[in-house]
């Protein structure tokens, strides 16, 4: 799965360069995002009236609300779609189809299953920004129908590559940067975008083990990403 990640490293400069932002979406550097955060994205929207559709920066709510939801804390239940279901489950059937989007990072958390829950910062090879496959929705609260719109979204999963196997099973799809536009692009066929949901190849996938400052989810500050504690030394018998 994907439960936290950080878009850190990158100014927002880089990152309107690397991505089709606009310059009206706020963009900060985090180090711990997590559930129910607002989250970079990319979004495909009409450029202007009668124009077409064109790429273009947001703020979603991570954790996907479906239109009929009558709570938007659903959301929390919804942060991820697995790529294996997200064109057959009813909450991620209709987004897979007409709401894809990119969410933007620079790496995610992922934690040991064992009894030590290291936690694990995984990037690209070289450190650079990129994005995970994305969808999205938008819900108003059934109890105000002339209320604003929630826009929210969740990002795909995959089986996880061998460097990060020994991690977690699975792993965020992480897109080839050739494959961004066709992943927005509402015309793409669904054949072609199963092709796209795979894992990152592992000559291109880096990961260390990090504080455990990012346990915390409430913490956004840059010790997340310190080297890990040493692991303490074994006793050392007495000696006579």
């Amino acid at each position: 799965m994907c439960g936290r990640y950080t878009l850190a490293s990158t100014t927002p400069a880089q990152l309107r360069a690397r991505f089709p932002l606009g310059e009206s979406v706020q963009i900060a550097q985090r180090f711990n995002v997590a559930p129910g955060d607002d989250v970079l994205a990319v979004v495909m929207r009409e450029s202007s009236p009668g124009g077409g559709l064109a790429p273009t920066g947001a703020l979603l709510r991570w954790g996907l609300v479906p239109p009929w939801a009558e709570d938007p804390r659903v959301g929390f239940r919804m942060i991820n779609a697995r790529a294996e279901t997200v064109a057959d489950k009813p909450a991620y059937r209709g987004p897979f189809e007409r709401g894809r989007c990119l969410v933007v990072a620079d790496g995610f958390y992922e934690w040991t299953r064992d009894e030590r829950r290291q936690p694990f910062h995984v990037t690209r090879d070289a450190g650079e920004p990129f994005a995970f496959a994305g969808i999205r929705t938008a819900w108003r609260d059934p109890r105000n129908p002339d209320g604003e719109l929630l826009r929210s979204c969740a990002i795909v999963t995959t089986e996880a590559n061998a460097k990060v196997a020994h991690i977690h099973p699975r792993m965020p799809v992480i897109l080839d940067p050739r494959d961004e536009q066709e992943w927005l692009d509402p015309t793409t066929p669904p054949g072609r975008l199963h092709e796209l949901l795979r894992p990152l190849p592992v000559e291109l996938t880096h990961a260390r083990p990090v504080s455990r400052a990012v346990n915390d989810a409430r913490y956004d500050g840059p010790e997340c990403l310190a080297p890990a504690a040493p692991e303490p030394a074994p006793p050392q018998g007495e000696l006579f």
